[in-house]
């Protein structure tokens, strides 16, 4: 095994000697930085604590540098790895670092550099490369992508249908609170999707009865596409658990 393919192995946790190894730790950068990003923003936090944040970042940052070009150098095409999904999530986790301090170099506007910050969220996606539920998710997705592409299509026109009307029922009434069919479409779509949030709500007995209908279509617009996802990802692991249970062929016997 030659040494590119040891570090490839080794990153993608197949290794066997440090694929573990090296999988629980890059886990662990990976969970540290998203739980640093909410320390990060604590009130009043001392001196001391957000150099060593600072310091941290730069180490996770390095080491996420680090894994990439290993994986750029190590990848049988480069260029196919630098598209690919995973290849993007890898680069979109160290860019905002050095991206803010170019922008930090150029005195470019501070509030940029904080929403650079943001896409360090993305180091979460990395996660998915090292487990076999997030294939069998999107394995489900290709199976039932069009029939929820079309359900989504529907819930939209129904959203939109039921602002129309519940515009009708309570401007009048409301008139600040409906002022629009926008506003309508606020109201629909958390009614729509069961949060409630109780900022606008009807007081018309015929938007009352109305919002009841509603809330018994919500319970489609919500049951649906979960039971296609979850019948096709039902489907896929019993595939799986079959293929699994099947005997491995004999080796064949050499030629007497």
């Amino acid at each position: 095994m030659d040494w590119r393919k040891h570090v490839r192995t080794a990153l993608d946790g197949r290794h066997p000697g440090l694929g573990h190894r090296v999988e629980l730790g890059l886990h662990a950068l990976i969970l540290y930085s998203a739980l640093e990003m909410g320390v990060e923003t604590l009130p009043h936090l001392p001196g001391w604590a957000a150099t060593a944040l600072s310091v941290s970042e730069i180490v996770v940052v390095a080491v996420f540098t680090i894994e990439y070009v290993l994986r750029l150098a190590t990848a049988p095409a480069p260029g196919a790895y630098a598209r690919s999904f995973f290849g993007i999530v890898d680069l979109l986790a160290i860019a905002p670092f050095y991206l803010g301090l170019a922008f930090i170099g150029f005195g470019l506007d501070l509030r940029a550099v904080r929403a650079l910050r943001l896409l360090r969220l993305v180091r979460l996606l990395k996660l998915a490369r090292y487990t076999s539920a997030i294939d069998r998710l999107a394995a489900a997705w290709r199976v039932v992508k069009e029939e929820v592409i079309v359900f989504g299509v529907a819930a939209l026109i129904v959203l939109y249908v039921c602002a129309l009307v519940i515009f009708q029922f309570e401007h009048d009434a409301q008139p600040e609170a409906f002022a629009s069919v926008l506003d309508a479409m606020w109201w629909a779509a958390v009614t729509l999707t069961t949060v409630g949030y109780g900022d606008i709500y009807p007081v018309t007995p015929v938007g009352r009865v109305f919002t009841v209908l509603m809330l018994f279509v919500a319970l489609g617009i919500i049951a649906i596409p979960t039971g296609l996802v979850a019948s096709a990802l039902s489907a896929i692991r019993t595939r799986e658990e079959a293929a699994a249970r099947e005997p491995e062929p004999p080796p064949a016997e050499p030629p007497g």
